[in-house]
């Protein structure tokens, strides 16, 4: 999961964690590009929020498409518009959830992200 708010992360990592998932928790780009690098075993969905301080827009989006191309990507935004959506979507994210939401709706999308790799 990547977020730069702290808070966010942890309310949603405990959430994930009780449903059976494990998380690893990344505050920015460079964190989420460090994390997707040193695993040995891919992961099966990643949760990213659409804007970082140090990634302008879907950069890094495409970017961990490259190095995880099975990963199912959700992206999280408070910038939800048609075009962000496209762009998401075009770049072959599972899904795009607007913020604010409640974290039982992303538990269910991270659930259904999850089954259709499968």
């Amino acid at each position: 999961m990547v977020d730069d708010d702290a808070l966010f992360r942890w309310a949603l990592t405990e959430t994930l964690s009780a449903c059976g998932h494990d998380v690893v928790e990344a505050a920015d780009a460079e964190g989420a590009l460090q994390a997707v690098t040193s695993v040995t075993t891919p992961f099966d969905v990643v949760l990213l929020d659409f804007r970082l301080p140090d990634s302008s827009d879907l950069a890094l989006m495409s970017r961990l498409r490259r190095l995880s191309p099975s990963a199912q990507i959700i992206v999280m935004t408070s910038y939800g518009t048609n075009e962000i959506l496209r762009g998401a979507l075009d770049l072959g994210a599972h899904s795009v959830i607007n913020k604010p939401f409640e974290i039982s709706q992303v538990a269910q999308l991270v659930a259904g992200a999850h089954a259709s790799r499968c």
